[in-house]
């Protein structure tokens, strides 16, 4: 059925926007009192109100009353929502100057997570997941990307996917799973990282496919998780599947992101720890950089080099990484926000961040943009002026999302 929704005192819609680089706010498309024509789900027009319902006096109006600013919905494209428990006692240990190691060693960190999500059924997993799915789709976020990698083992994995796939048909949020089995080895895993990977890319992904779980796969490369040989191998083994494939690059140490880029991975991800090397080879490939505030604000360290990736010419995606361990807080707008004041992103670089470039992350072409033939995922926040929503740091939330 088709409907005109309007009038809005600001529509921008992102159209027309480089995929790649520093934006300028001038570039931004405002349509002032304009409305958007909807049909099945999908745009039909984005234009004046006025011109709209007079090409269309006949469509049904879903009128909308006071100022409101109209925005693409954001894409999360990178979180960790599916787990069980609270690693509450990790932060507390971490704001009293505890290490990560010192943290993990007094039964904390990743391994923790596992122990209590592995303990928690699908249907408790789902639960969880689904409450905050409906936080995340109440601030705007209508894509979310959610990545397993709390199970470490077959059925644990399996059962974090199929609890994400039940999720996806009870919400109005679009739902890409990711398999992260490769976060760590397990601890009641006795052999190597390369048999560990070989153990995951055997007796799990095969299982991901013919159940259809999931697309995308990914790695943690780190020291305290997979080196980049073994990494670069279950890459390219899992990308001859027909996977997807993403990396946890340079979040401590760097190397990640190489291997991000010899694979052809469609994002690497975290980058806190990119040096101007690594920075022009994300710019001078087709990897999405995709920056992780919330993991900076949770460990209290630097963030990621946005400013200098979008200098450099790289796509630059903005994510939460809402975890139990690093990122808890969850909150996509208010980190994008406060990152924007500490690395100089423009307004118009947070919001493409946000929408159509972290899209692009997810490989997926048909939304983050109000244009015809593009998805009407879409939220509105009540003020009239565009600029109050990043002014505001997270506090203004969304009235109307669609």
């Amino acid at each position: 059925m088709k409907k005109l929704i309007g009038p809005f005192t600001q529509i921008l819609t992102l159209a027309g926007l480089n995929l790649r680089g520093a934006l300028k706010d001038d570039n931004l498309q405002i349509i002032h009192q304009g409305g958007v024509l909807v049909e099945n789900g999908l745009i039909v027009a984005v234009d004046s109100f006025g011109a709209l319902h007079k090409a269309n006096p006949s469509t049904p109006i879903e009128e909308i009353i006071g100022d409101h600013v109209l925005l693409p919905g954001f894409v999360d494209c990178h979180t960790h929502i599916c787990f069980a428990g609270s690693r509450a006692k990790d932060y507390a240990m971490r704001i009293q100057g505890k290490t990560y190691l010192e943290i993990a060693k007094a039964g904390g960190g990743i391994w923790d997570s596992v122990t209590q999500t592995r303990a928690a059924d699908e249907a408790l997993l789902k639960k969880l997941l689904l409450q905050r799915v409906e936080r995340h789709l109440a601030e705007g976020v209508t894509t979310i990307e959610i990545k397993s990698g709390y199970g470490l083992d077959t059925q644990a994995e399996l059962k974090q996917l199929r609890a994400i796939k039940a999720a996806a048909t009870q919400t109005k949020a679009s739902l890409v799973s990711t398999c992260l089995a490769a976060h760590m080895v397990p601890k009641d895993f006795s052999s190597s990282q390369a048999e560990y990977l070989s153990y995951v890319f055997h007796d799990l992904l095969p299982v991901i496919k013919n159940e259809n779980l999931s697309n995308r796969v990914d790695i943690f490369i780190e020291e305290s998780a997979f080196g980049a040989d073994n990494a670069l191998v279950y890459l390219n083994r899992a990308k001859q599947m027909g996977f997807d494939i993403t990396v946890h690059a340079d979040q401590f140490t760097t190397s990640g992101s190489a291997v991000a880029v010899k694979s052809g991975a469609v994002s690497a991800d975290h980058l806190e720890a990119s040096k101007d090397a690594e920075i022009k080879l994300l710019a001078n490939s087709d990897t999405v950089a995709v920056v992780l505030p919330g993991a900076s604000l949770g460990l209290g360290m630097a963030y990621a080099p946005a400013r200098k990736l979008l200098d450099a010419g790289a796509c630059l995606a903005i994510a939460s990484d809402w975890n139990p361990g690093s990122a808890p807080m969850g909150d996509l707008l208010m980190q994008a926000a406060v990152m924007s004041a500490a690395e100089k992103l423009h307004t118009a670089e947070v919001f493409a961040g946000l929408t159509f470039r972290a899209a692009k992350a997810l490989n997926l072409n048909d939304r983050g943009i109000l244009t015809q033939g593009m998805r009407a995922d879409m939220q509105a926040y009540p003020v009239n002026d565009y600029r109050e929503i990043l002014y505001q740091q997270g506090k203004l939330k969304p009235q109307i999302i669609y």
